[in-house]
């Protein structure tokens, strides 16, 4: 054999094993175990100096080798700037593909049905997953910030769990759960029973915050919704507590008084007729759906047996022995 044939077979068996070696290790998990990797690729970055930012990050990554990776796939200019969590078992090849597709760390903010938009602020505040861009808005311009039609935020805001790439914005929970709680109750509107003393939607929206912070057992939402339905109906006092405490605002220390009730706020159901001027709490579904379509019933009280459930009655003198019944 000469000896420019044995440099070609050197060169080309050389060649095939540098070739098999790339592609092992292109498929080679990263890490076999442990907690997943956090890093971020920083906006504008060369396929080089998001390599680079992804092995300081901790992930063991050959920076060098990735880059090849990339241009030799032609992916290297698609490569998108997020924050990422690299998986156990994950291998560059696997990497270089969550990149291009943008799959970003998942973080998950819930709000909870019945809270009021005070402590859905305080959540959002504390999630350390967002980007706080907010903080420093009061609620009148962060509603002028989404745009809404609405100055006052209570109410507006669908309880949930949102799910968000970390380093989102604060502002994209806001505008997804206010744009849900529209959505819903414009469908909910929609289904209403054409007898209801509500006016607007938003009357709606606030009789369901009642319903909501009035029981937290749901098979009873449609007749407390028919309770406080009969009451506007017949021009009575709703004569509910929840929405006195939401008035008492800072003052409510966990008790409310016989002072309380006869203190006169813009929120007082014992000193004011009709609904309150807005919602009290962040209602769900069910609670939309019971001031949409209430329970059909001649009740006009109710009083709680202590169980979780609810005596419910059509006139003031059974109420009375009800609550010496279950409340004396």
């Amino acid at each position: 054999m000469g000896l420019l044939n044995k440099l070609f077979l050197t060169v080309t068996v050389g060649s095939v094993a540098a070739v098999a070696a790339f592609s092992w290790w292109a498929g080679r998990p990263l890490t076999e175990g442990g907690a997943p990797i956090p890093f971020t690729v920083l906006a504008g970055s060369s396929v080089g100096a998001a390599s680079q930012q992804i092995a300081e990050a901790g992930v063991p990554l050959n920076p060098l080798l990735f880059s090849v990776l990339a241009r030799v796939t032609q992916k290297a200019a698609r490569i998108k700037a997020g924050s990422y969590e690299l998986n156990p078992g994950s291998s560059p090849r696997r990497l270089l593909g969550q990149l291009v597709r943008g799959e970003f760390a998942q973080e998950s903010l819930t709000i909870i049905e019945g809270w009021t938009f005070r402590q859905m602020r305080q959540a959002v505040a504390a999630n350390e997953g967002l980007r706080h861009e907010t903080a420093a808005l009061s609620d009148t311009e962060l509603m002028q910030k989404l745009g809404s039609d609405f100055s006052k935020p209570e109410g507006l805001f669908f309880p949930d769990t949102y799910l968000f790439a970390k380093g989102s914005p604060d502002l994209q929970i806001y505008r997804q759960a206010h744009s849900m709680l529209l959505s819903h109750l414009d469908t909910a509107w929609k289904a209403r029973d054409p007898s209801l003393p509500y006016a607007t939607p938003y009357q709606a929206l606030t009789m369901a915050s009642i319903v909501e912070k009035e029981t937290g057992k749901k098979s009873e939402r449609a007749m407390i919704a028919g309770v406080f339905v009969n009451r506007l109906k017949n021009g009575m006092l709703l004569q509910t507590d929840p929405t006195v405490i939401y008035g008492m605002g800072a003052r409510y220390e966990g008790k409310i008084r016989k002072r309380d009730l006869e203190t006169d706020t813009p929120y007082n159901t014992y000193t004011r007729s009709g609904l309150p001027p807005t919602p009290i709490a962040l209602p769900g579904l069910q609670s939309l759906a019971a001031a949409m379509q209430p329970a059909k019933t001649d009740a006009l009280y109710f009083v709680s047996r202590g169980d979780g459930t609810s005596k419910f009655s059509p006139n003031l003198n059974e109420h009375n022995k009800a609550v010496n019944q279950y409340q004396r």
